[in-house]
């Protein structure tokens, strides 16, 4: 299986989702299938059926309504993304599946760094105690993927209260910083893309 790691730097959202939808459209059967690590500079994004209400209070920071799945989130720098685009058919993977992948890349990663995290069944995505590190958010079209996995590191948590972060009024986020861990995001994304691509080539 040949799969492409690219390394975007920082770059704006809404031009990498444009980029992702592309390539998405345009790929064969025989593409071979890539995973692209990025930061944003601050952007909200609301899912196809995310609800305005879930952003609470006006601010500078743009809002995209972008094809994903969920609902709100934040995106900043100092936050790992890391966009899958795979052919799930040609992997033989389902969408419940894939999101379990991208959960377990995450919970292992912080284990690495002496972090205990976990996933929930009725809450996609992976926790620290009662709060929120990483956020999952997929979109599937031609049996491909697209859009991918968020992990907080160190960044500016404040945007995520001017938010009920992914449509929960109640939930409270955290980041690798919170506990002491110091690593470049660059750095975090290795042994993210590694988990992803060992289970994917099972």
């Amino acid at each position: 299986m040949t799969l492409a790691i690219r390394n975007l730097g920082l770059q704006p959202y809404e031009g990498v989702w444009r980029d992702m939808q592309t390539f998405t459209q345009q790929r064969a059967p025989h593409t071979p299938d890539e995973l692209w690590i990025v930061e944003h500079p601050p952007v909200y994004t609301l899912g196809l059926n995310g609800k305005r209400e879930h952003l609470l209070q006006a601010c500078d920071i743009p809002v995209v309504q972008t094809d994903r799945g969920g609902q709100v989130t934040y995106h900043g720098p100092g936050q790992l993304v890391l966009y899958t685009l795979l052919d799930i058919k040609r992997l033989n993977l389902g969408i419940r599946a894939l999101v379990t992948t991208l959960e377990q890349a995450i919970i292992e990663t912080l284990a690495q760094y002496g972090i205990r995290a976990s996933s929930l069944a009725d809450k996609p995505g992976v926790y620290v105690a009662d709060k929120k590190i990483g956020s999952i958010g997929l979109r599937v079209k031609k049996n491909c993927s697209y859009h991918g996995l968020s992990l907080n590191n160190h960044m500016d948590l404040r945007p995520f209260d001017r938010i009920n972060t992914c449509g929960y009024a109640d939930m409270q986020v955290t980041q690798l910083a919170d506990f002491g861990i110091e690593i470049e995001t660059s750095e975090l994304a290795v042994p993210v893309a590694h988990a992803i691509t060992q289970a994917i080539s099972r």
